[in-house]
């Protein structure tokens, strides 16, 4: 809508009260995002920005975006540009609401909850360009508005917890404490001491009451990372606890009421895990009432740059250094591309913390990221023509699916392996039936 059109519609609706001018303004920027959108555009008058870069700078959907976009153009308080894609900018009405839009950009901006949450933050920061990242983003916000138990899914790295903090900072339990257990590094010896705790006496060594992880995280969430590593004896004492909300201490004979909500997180195939009895199907639906699955690094590889240059920020803003101090040269950013990231964002921030930090000037070389290919399984034709074991497996498997025409039961069969193993080694290596195969379906997005 351009400036002429603004200005017709509000001639033929009739002019405005003051006071009701003023409340409509206030409702259009209680909406933090009305508010930040605002704000944004202000701060840089001479700039237009699209409905892309709003959702890249916000992280939020596009309907999220141009409904905010509509209804701050129709009060005039920001201006349509002409041209495909349609592009937006600061306006600057008359009378009255100049007088508003200028108090209100005076003002303190409103620090909501999310806007106030660390894990939001640096959520948004792990955000690029990528769709799949931005509908995640939502199911996040959907799932802090209820008490459910919700199941984190994704690879090592991904950020599993930095997503159930971001849940807990937004949902009621938000100013409560947060409980990590790394479920991978417990023992069943010590499962049952660290997550109910124990009394004095209870065992050699055991000379003061020590609280458990469910009794801190009371009102809180309790979140049990890698739970997929659980044996089957510390998922069935986990399962009762779920169930009756109360437990005893280690060593002790009164029962503890617990309110708690569960957030869980794995790099494991839990579906596979119950056909193969690994996992208790019982204890599987408790946990997986809502689940969120995180893609890999290379899943969204048009992020890699993005994230990058993000990462670089942060870390010449934690060693006191301008935003722009460092920067990845194009041949660089191209070298990161090429990398296959077993270790998802997180090694990204590591390499390029490390990579800044070794580079002697501005911009940061190929040759300041050549440790990173030193470590990258070698590709068959770089090992005089033999393959690596990772390389060789890849290889086996597809030559017996593409003999049992992609009949995973039969494959599974050949290899002498589970079926849910082969799902878990197609899903790995990223495996598909040919484009032109009948079986070879869209796959369905997961939440």
């Amino acid at each position: 809508m351009d400036d002429l059109t603004f200005a017709a519609r509000r001639a033929s609706a009739g002019a405005p009260r003051d006071g009701d001018l003023e409340a409509r303004f206030r409702v259009l920027v209680q909406s933090p995002l009305r508010a930040g959108i605002l704000r944004f555009l202000s701060a840089r008058p001479g700039e237009t920005f699209d409905t892309e870069s709003l959702m890249q700078t916000f992280g939020r959907l596009r309907l999220d975006i141009d409904n905010c976009i509509r209804e701050l153009a129709d009060f005039g308080v920001v201006r349509r540009v002409p041209g495909e894609p349609a592009a937006y900018a600061a306006a600057r009405p008359d009378g009255q609401t100049l007088t508003l839009l200028d108090t209100f950009l005076e003002r303190r901006a409103n620090v909501g909850v999310e806007e106030s949450s660390p894990s939001v933050q640096r959520f948004r920061e792990m955000i690029g360009r990528d769709e799949k990242m931005l509908a995640i983003f939502e199911w996040i916000r959907t799932a802090a508005k209820s008490d459910i138990s919700v199941l984190i899914l994704g690879p090592t790295g991904a950020g599993k917890e930095v997503v159930a903090r971001m849940i807990h900072e937004l949902s009621r339990r938000g100013p409560e404490r947060f409980q990590a257990v790394n479920c991978a590094a417990l023992p069943d010896t010590l499962f049952e001491s660290e997550i109910f705790g124990y009394e004095k006496g209870a065992f050699t060594g055991a000379h003061d009451r020590k609280p458990g992880r469910l009794e801190m995280a009371n009102n809180g969430t309790l979140f049990l990372d890698e739970v997929g590593d659980l044996s089957l004896v510390a998922q069935a004492k986990l399962l009762r606890v779920l169930e009756e909300r109360r437990f005893e201490r280690l060593g002790g004979n009164r029962s503890i009421q617990v309110d708690f909500r569960l957030i869980s997180a794995t790099n494991r195939p839990l579906d596979a895990f119950v056909r193969e009895s690994r996992f208790r199907e019982d204890l599987y639906y408790r946990i997986n009432a809502f689940a969120i699955r995180l893609p890999s690094l290379k899943e969204r590889a048009i992020d890699i740059p993005v994230l990058a240059n993000r990462f670089l920020a942060r870390y010449c803003a934690a060693n006191g250094l301008s935003l722009d101090a460092k920067q990845l040269s194009p041949e660089a950013a191209e070298r990161l591309l090429q990398y296959q990231w077993p270790g998802n964002i997180r090694e990204l921030e590591s390499t390029v913390s490390r990579a800044a930090l070794s580079a002697p000037g501005r911009f940061i070389r190929p040759s300041d990221i050549e440790f990173l290919h030193a470590t990258q399984l070698t590709r068959p034709e770089e090992a005089g023509g033999m393959p690596t074991l990772r390389d060789a497996e890849r290889t086996h498997i597809i030559r017996v699916l593409e003999h049992t025409h992609w009949n995973k039961v039969e494959a599974a069969r050949v290899l002498d392996i589970s079926r849910g193993t082969l799902y878990r080694k197609i899903e790995e290596f990223n495996l598909e039936p040919p484009a032109d195969d009948p079986r070879k379906r869209p796959r369905r997005p997961q939440a």
